[in-house]
């Protein structure tokens, strides 16, 4: 199996290959955590750490795909993958069952597009983006992916260059809208959620709950609203 990550992604291809016991090969970029790659060795497989962004681990995963004949694992365009995110909003469904509205963090977006494909207009969808990383918005704005800035404190799991071309349309169809948040914002969400509730959760898993803090996001008067976290692989020290 081959795979491109920022981290968490890396992970799960890392913890299935695991399971399954066959060799995993998993591409990261420099942005990606200490406590991701330590994850992905961990768990057996053979971690490459390559270029900047996740748009040049991708690329060196495709190579060695092709040169292998490796199995590629997609971190979000791709049918399976976009499939076994989905099940998540079937989950939460089974566990809240007069939801109104979920918040969904978005990088490449198959995370929201699987979200948004299960509850298919039942529930209002909200994408939640770093305004360092807008991959979403820049392609709202332009009726398709392109290009988009890859910053933001969760650049190692929200920053890939574009959004996803089998993702794109379905955000379309089902997801209501996208709000942008600030670097400043995530981390105020991520210190209040380790305060208030003692969940450690990383930059880009705290967006939802920044848009909520911020403002980027009202609920209205008795909403119901599911805001989904994303993943805690990092550092205690990142923690206030």
């Amino acid at each position: 199996m081959v795979a491109a990550s920022g981290g968490n992604h890396g992970v799960a291809v890392a913890y299935a290959a695991s399971r399954r016991g066959v060799p995993a090969k998993i591409f990261v970029p420099t942005v990606s955590s200490p406590a991701k790659m330590a994850r992905i060795r961990e768990l057996g497989a053979d971690l490459v750490v390559t270029g900047e962004r996740y748009a040049d681990a991708l690329a060196a995963a495709e190579d060695w795909a092709r040169t292998s004949g490796a199995m590629s694992v997609h971190a979000y365009d791709q049918r399976e993958t976009i499939l076994g995110q989905g099940t998540l909003a079937l989950e939460l469904s089974e566990q809240v069952s007069d939801l109104d509205t979920v918040l969904v963090p978005v990088g490449g977006g198959g995370l929201i597009a699987g979200i948004a494909s299960w509850f298919a207009g039942g529930v209002r969808v909200i994408g939640i983006e770093p305004d360092g990383a807008p991959t979403l918005s820049y392609a709202r704005v332009e009726g398709r992916p392109v290009d988009a800035p890859a910053g933001s404190v969760a650049a190692d799991a929200l920053a890939p260059r574009q959004v996803g071309e089998l993702v794109f349309p379905i955000t379309q169809a089902y997801v209501e809208e996208v709000v942008l948040v600030d670097d400043a914002a995530i981390l105020a969400a991520q210190r209040a959620l380790w305060r208030a509730l003692r969940i450690a959760a990383e930059p880009a898993a705290c967006v939802g709950v920044a848009a909520l803090l911020g403002g980027g996001y009202k609920p209205a008067p008795g909403e119901n609203l599911a805001v989904v976290l994303s993943g805690a692989n990092m550092s205690p020290s990142q923690l206030g």
